[in-house]
């Protein structure tokens, strides 16, 4: 039994080793191949990322967006602050180092 297990190891690590030299030497038929794979496996993804999803239906009772307006208070002023810095910044001459 451990025997025909090693024969079949062997038989198995000649074909590998033997592949690459069999790909190369029909590469286009191994481009088309490829690409036909590559094909079929970007079809399966599309598939079960774009097309299978549905749309989960809204319930009545859930609560929607709700627009905080305190926090967006608190941005624009964060805004403005910044804005204000900014704006300081042009108005300010600093020194020329290259010049001696």
């Amino acid at each position: 039994m451990k025997k025909l297990k090693a024969v079949k190891l062997k038989q198995i690590k000649a074909f590998i080793k033997k592949l690459p030299k069999k790909l190369a030497g029909k590469a286009f038929l191994t481009f088309l191949g490829l690409f036909v794979l590559s094909l079929i496996f970007g079809g399966l993804i599309f598939y079960r990322y774009s097309i299978i999803p549905q749309p989960e239906p809204v319930e009545e009772g859930e609560v929607g967006l709700k627009f905080k307006s305190e926090l967006y208070q608190k941005i624009l002023e964060v805004w403005q602050n910044k804005e204000e810095r900014f704006e300081k910044t042009a108005t300010k001459q600093y020194l020329n180092l290259f010049i001696r």
